[in-house]
């Protein structure tokens, strides 16, 4: 498969709090050079230390993701690298002025408008897909959860969750080069469901989470009666956060990714035994 590599015309800016530890940051993801990547660079912090977006860097798979690099960190980097990933994107700097990224609305798809109004700009030099040897698998004996990538000739990726839910039921997700990821997957908000709220934020996490910024399930519906985007909203957020945690692999996949009950530490472990089997 052969593609050009893109950023952004010009700087994207966002601000909000954060899910997890409610603080207030500005953010900016600016247009990179090609075979930049990604990368998060904390400007709050002396000598604005960059911390490039790979598996190696994930610190913390708690109810999100977290990168680190030296002593600064990123924490929930999930939702704009998928953005970046959907959209097709290879190169930007994400400024952010504290620790945590914005959770804006719960989903990507506050990025994906930003990008959609700036425009991309095609950098002239090929996308460098990584390519597969041969497959891998990583399992969870535990939850019975499990992640296979295959090599392929194109990108795809597809989910099934099963949360013993009688309102989630089971739910697939799937997207390929041909998926409009800008309306079919970028509007879906993370959520949670209401049993676990009470652990959550004893472990001191969704200090910044509300109804406006998540879906809170319970055993009869979805608190505050929210209208769905998709009645398989929650699958299609699994997915798009497993597109956003694959993107640490270091790039675009050349490889078919099919996955059943992942979440944030499958995911990045999968990435990490990627670019541990590449190098």
């Amino acid at each position: 498969m052969t593609h050009s590599q893109h950023t952004l015309k010009a700087a994207c800016s966002f601000d909000g709090k954060g899910l997890h530890t409610g603080t207030y940051a500005h953010m900016k993801v600016l247009p990179a050079p090609e075979g930049k990547g990604i990368v998060f660079r904390r400007t709050d912090l002396p000598e604005l230390p960059d911390i490039p977006a790979l598996a190696e860097n994930v610190t913390l798979t708690a109810r999100s993701t977290t990168i680190a690099f030296g002593s600064a960190q990123a924490i929930t980097v999930e939702h704009i690298l998928s953005a970046l990933t959907g959209m097709g994107v290879d190169n930007a700097v994400i400024e952010l002025d504290n620790m945590e990224v914005p959770i804006l609305d719960g989903s990507a798809r506050p990025y994906v408008q930003a990008f959609q109004s700036c425009g991309l700009e095609d950098q002239g030099v090929p996308r460098k897909y990584i390519d597969l040897p041969f497959a891998l698998e990583v399992k969870d004996v535990k939850s019975g959860a499990w992640v296979r990538i295959e090599p392929a000739d194109k990108p795809s990726a597809c989910i099934t969750v099963d949360f013993s839910s009688p309102v989630l039921g089971v739910q697939s997700a799937s997207w390929d080069p041909s998926t409009d990821y800008a309306a079919e997957i970028a509007p879906c908000r993370t959520f949670c469901f209401y049993k676990e709220v009470e652990a959550m934020l004893r472990n001191g996490l969704i200090k910044g989470g509300d109804l406006e910024n998540a879906l809170v399930v319970t055993d009869e519906g979805y608190m505050g009666n929210p209208q769905l985007h998709f009645p398989d909203e929650c699958g299609r957020h699994k997915l798009l956060d497993m597109l956003g945690d694959f993107r640490l692999a270091g790039g675009f996949l050349n490889a078919r990714i099919s996955a059943y009950k992942t979440g944030h530490p499958l995911n990045t472990k999968a990435a990490k035994a990627l670019r541990a089997l590449l190098k």
